[in-house]
């Protein structure tokens, strides 16, 4: 039976020395302290054993659990991560397991957490992502509405050169623009690429990407230099989001078709290669139809768009309710008395800074809000 409603420890106390007195009998203290006779001389015998210590309460987890990983199993996994310290539990178990399989291994979790406890485990550093897009998409319902971009991922010709494919297609026709084998995936070769096909085809209004370099960088509003080009030139910069290649899906199926095509087998060199791509893209925007596009061709749904690439590169321009400020050699603006890192993709451009209400301010490049700034915490928010 419980104690009374009151502390157990006092109850104990007085109880025992009730009994010490010898003035009532076990039974009469029992009635009196509601509690049974085998709880009564369970506590007596505490008592006369260890004092008033012997009346507090025992902790009830077990002292040994039936499924602990035995002493000997947890020091050879221990000592194998002390010889192999980059190796994670998993390579640590694969490597026992060979050397001793009659043994009854640890599970990988039960492994992993032997490791932390005894602090053999390196926590993971945070990975500095590219901030998510923050714009509504536009819905490719036109020509040259959005272009979508991407690199087909590097592969070696038979000879041993590397080839990085850069395609480009518009979203609403599917039409194969650019197909170019490039050496690498640097801003200066792409973007170069980019200002021929806008000289040929014209610009779009926007063009999606990855996340990946030299599309996007882990800076302000995820811009990279190319981004910051585009930008300039009136075209909005679409980020997919990280982990959803399908929200691209129609330049990603447009790349299954290419490596079927033309990747299998590679050509022996890069200017063979080279032809196998302009085939392709012969192929795929004049003679194969699309169910999606009626069984016609993209030829028969693209025309070129109407937007030249101009000579010479506009400059950002601002309303007279902005103060502007020209970020610095070192990616740097100062405001208020105080500097603040924009980007190093933005070293030599103008930002632009709105004031919200008395404490906010927002910071942008055109049309892209890059973060806001208290005044009051004198903090950057991206």
């Amino acid at each position: 039976m419980p104690w009374k409603e009151t502390c157990a420890m006092n109850e104990r106390l007085k109880f025992v020395a009730d009994h010490l007195e010898q003035d009532q009998s076990i039974s009469e203290l029992c009635r009196h302290y509601g509690i049974s006779r085998p709880t009564a001389y369970k506590w007596i015998e505490r008592y006369d054993q260890f004092g008033p210590e012997g009346l507090l309460e025992k902790g009830c987890a077990p002292k040994h659990h039936p499924n602990q990983t035995p002493a000997d199993i947890e020091a050879k996994l221990v000592a194998l991560k002390n010889k192999y310290r980059k190796w994670g539990p998993r390579k640590l178990l694969t490597r026992l397991k060979k050397k001793e399989p009659h043994v009854s291994w640890p599970a990988l979790s039960t492994a992993g957490a032997i490791l932390k406890r005894r602090g053999l485990t390196i926590p993971r550093k945070h990975r500095a992502r590219t901030p998510p897009y923050q714009g509504l998409c536009h819905t490719g319902a036109a020509p040259n509405d959005v272009w979508a971009a991407d690199f087909k991922g590097w592969f070696k010709t038979r000879d041993g050169h590397r080839v990085d494919p850069l395609t480009i297609t518009d979203w609403f026709s599917r039409y194969l623009i650019c197909c170019q084998a490039l050496e690498s995936t640097k801003g200066l070769p792409v973007k170069m690429q980019f200002e021929r096909t806008f000289r040929e085809y014209g610009m779009p209004w926007a063009i999606r990407t990855d996340n990946g370099p030299p599309f996007a960088s882990i800076g302000l509003g995820g811009l990279s230099r190319l981004s910051v080009w585009w930008i300039r030139l009136g075209i909005w910069p679409e980020r997919i989001r990280p982990g959803h290649p399908e929200e691209n899906g129609r330049h990603e199926r447009m790349h299954k078709t290419l490596k079927e095509y033309t990747i299998k087998p590679p050509c022996y060199t890069a200017c063979a290669q080279q032809m196998a791509f302009n085939r392709f893209q012969q192929e795929y925007n004049e003679e194969r139809p699309h169910e999606s596009l009626e069984m016609q061709t993209p030829s028969e749904w693209y025309q070129t768009s109407d937007r030249t690439f101009p000579n010479r590169l506009p400059e950002i321009e601002y309303g007279h309710d902005f103060v502007i400020r020209r970020v610095r050699s070192d990616g740097q603006i100062k405001w208020q008395g105080k500097m603040l890192f924009m980007s190093e993709s933005l070293i030599g451009e103008f930002v632009g800074l709105r004031k919200m209400d008395d404490e906010i301010w927002t910071i942008h490049f055109g049309p892209l809000v890059l973060a806001t700034y208290s005044s009051q915490n004198q903090k950057l928010c991206s």
